[in-house]
């Protein structure tokens, strides 16, 4: 398993410099054996989004690639092949919930605070949050929460889809981390080349209408077919005992 959470939570701010360490993000997993999830933890103040007092100075220029940066650096997450898993503890706001909303799955602590509050500063989300944040909630709450900039807590979220799991914080106030792991571990021991096909299927199939998405799921289909994993799911089946699969 791959863990970039504590990677992540040295940031307190995505700035340009902090960007540029992350902007060579793996767009394929660096294993040759079974898939890895990631863990991605927005922990704590550790991801409030972008460096504001940094951008405020830049001209429009700077700005505009600024934005592309940040919304490259989301893009490379959400192509990952394998799952993803974001872990808020404490504030995901701005560019902090554009990157939890990159991941696949999301689990909050009930006392994290998460919003796109770009409104609010005469500014709207650019790095993926128009889009990514309608196509989890839906276009009428994703834009009362755009068009206000309203912050929510864990609870509201998971209530309105925003997240998977809510969870209460603990003393270590690692909670999200830790229902996260486990959610990870969960999907650990499924067929690697299944789950990357079951991801690639949704994310293209949700881009188009349900004919092409049927195609497209055909397609992922039939990749899945000739592989060792298959073929020991079925014998562990029929022989009555748990699969071990490889990830070929």
């Amino acid at each position: 398993m791959l863990c970039l959470g504590r990677i992540i939570a040295c940031l307190r701010t995505l700035s340009a410099e902090r960007l540029g360490a992350l902007g060579h993000f793996p767009r394929r997993s660096t294993s040759t054996g079974r898939g890895k999830e990631i863990l991605l933890n927005v922990h704590g103040e550790a991801n409030g989004g972008a460096d504001l007092k940094e951008r405020a100075k830049m001209t429009d220029t700077e700005a505009d690639h600024f934005v592309q940066r940040l919304r490259s650096l989301m893009d490379g997450i959400a192509a990952l092949p394998m799952p993803t898993v974001a872990a808020i503890e404490g504030y995901a706001l701005g560019g902090g919930l554009e990157l939890a909303l990159a991941c696949d799955l999301r689990v909050a602590a009930s006392s994290a605070t998460l919003g796109l509050i770009e409104t609010t500063r005469g500014l709207f989300p650019g790095a993926g949050g128009t889009q990514r944040l309608t196509r989890c909630i839906g276009i009428g709450r994703a834009k009362e929460l755009i068009f206000t900039g309203r912050q929510i807590d864990g609870q509201e979220a998971f209530s309105v889809g925003l997240v998977n799991h809510t969870v209460p914080q603990n003393e270590k106030g690692d909670a999200a981390y830790q229902r996260a792991l486990a959610l990870a571990e969960e999907i650990v021991p499924r067929a690697p080349i299944a789950v990357k096909m079951g991801k690639m299927a949704i994310n293209k199939g949700s881009e188009v209408d349900i004919n092409s998405g049927m195609v497209i799921e055909r397609l992922c289909y039939a990749q899945n077919i000739p592989t060792r994993d298959r073929q020991e799911g079925m014998a562990a089946f029929i022989e009555k005992r748990p699969p071990k699969f490889i990830g070929k």
